[in-house]
């Protein structure tokens, strides 16, 4: 038999995988985060006819072509805005990390969502893996990563009112016996909602008494004088102090009313603007909404106007992404040659940093894909070709007995 149809039989294997290759890229020209492949064919092994000798050249017969690499190409994707809050592109380097069944997987499709437990998970059920932020709302990227959870419907306590900031001008015009009111909701340790009154009744030149109720109910303020020198600045040293009213069912209310400092009680000429500006109370909250940032953090939004750190999403790394082995569902799993994956804080390092409400579009150019087609197709015909000549040959060559 010929070698020439043994070494096209290989060319029409090499070609007709370099098909295989290209229609599943094209096949995923719409799969969000897709890595094209490419193919490269290398000559396969010679037969040496003769040796090398001294003026004298080795004669060396190929034998075909085999496939040498099918190696994924890694870069970015175009990214596509989708408005859901829960996808992810990352754009530069990096992966997002999965669990199932207590594999780790890695993918760059961030088509996520949340389950009916909270777990950020794919479409498949693999589970997202990032840090949840300590009760102080601190994410620690140091530590072991983990499936994140963000049940919605949860609930922020209530912190009862512990400063209230009052400022603005008491009318250094006023006559004695005048009295100028404010008001501002404060919170009591339960988190219900109650109106703190405090009136400033001038007393004497520069001097000013200051009462206070809760709901209609008298308070008591120490010390309940006020001060000013003949620059209207203050003289009275540190915050009034509230005490005596106790809500049903609270603990006792007790907070400090700061009157000084920058933005506080001035006594100048001209109206009375003073009043109760800011209080650091707050009733409970249950989780509405979210948000992620640029570095994976994740914010909570409650419903009573707090926002709170909730965790931050993992980004890992490899020294040779093209060693990955791709497992399906557009997700890749380490081997020895990609490297250990290094993981971290999107934005920092070699990972990317991410964009919320987008995905990452498939790196697929059709207009590459079908070059490499039409390449491919002739390829597979002229190989073809080559095994028809080679028949037509040895038809010959059995006709010669005829």
């Amino acid at each position: 038999m010929m070698r020439s149809m043994f070494s096209a039989v290989s060319g029409l294997r090499a070609n007709q995988t370099m098909m295989d290759v290209v229609g599943n890229n094209i096949a995923n020209v719409n799969t969000p985060g897709f890595k094209a492949s490419s193919i490269t064919f290398e000559e396969a092994l010679f037969q040496l006819l003769r040796g090398p000798g001294e003026s004298i050249n080795p004669l060396q017969l190929g034998l075909g072509v085999r496939v040498a690499s099918i190696d994924p190409i890694f870069t970015q994707g175009a990214v596509q805005v989708t408005g859901r809050t829960t996808d992810l592109a990352i754009q530069g380097q990096g992966f997002f990390i999965l669990e199932n069944d207590g594999q780790r997987y890695y993918t760059r499709s961030g088509a996520f969502n949340f389950d009916g437990a909270g777990n950020l998970v794919t479409s498949n059920g693999f589970r997202v893996l990032g840090w949840a932020a300590d009760a102080s709302g601190t994410v620690d990227p140091n530590a072991p990563v983990e499936p994140i959870t963000i049940p919605i419907g949860q609930v922020t306590p209530a912190r009862a009112t512990s400063q209230v900031l009052v400022g603005g001008n008491l009318s250094a015009d006023a006559p004695i016996g005048t009295a100028v009111d404010t008001s501002i909701t404060v919170y009591d340790s339960l988190g219900n909602p109650h109106t703190l009154q405090l009136t400033f009744t001038k007393s004497a030149t520069n001097t000013w008494d200051v009462a206070a109720t809760v709901d209609g109910s008298a308070g008591s303020l120490s010390p309940n004088q006020i001060v000013f020198d003949t620059g209207g600045a203050l003289t009275t040293a540190g915050p009034l102090v509230f005490s005596g009213v106790t809500p049903p069912g609270a603990d006792p209310m007790a907070f400090d009313v700061v009157i000084g400092g920058t933005g506080g009680l001035v006594q100048y000429g001209g109206v009375s603007t003073a009043e109760a500006t800011n209080q650091d109370g707050r009733a409970s909250g249950v989780l509405r909404g979210f948000a992620i940032s640029d570095d994976g953090t994740i914010t909570g939004q409650f419903s009573n106007g707090e926002t709170k750190v909730l965790g931050a999403i993992a980004v890992a790394s490899f020294a040779n992404p093209a060693g990955l082995v791709r497992v399906g569902n557009s997700n890749f799993a380490a081997s020895v040659n990609s490297g250990e994956p290094l993981i971290g804080t999107p934005g920092t390092g070699p990972r990317g940093q991410l964009t919320a409400g987008a995905l990452e579009m498939s790196n697929v150019d059709l207009a590459q894909e079908f070059t490499s087609l039409i390449v491919a197709q002739r390829g597979f015909q002229a190989n073809a070709r080559v095994i028809s000549s080679s028949d037509e040959i040895l038809a010959d060559l059995v006709n010669l007995k005829r």
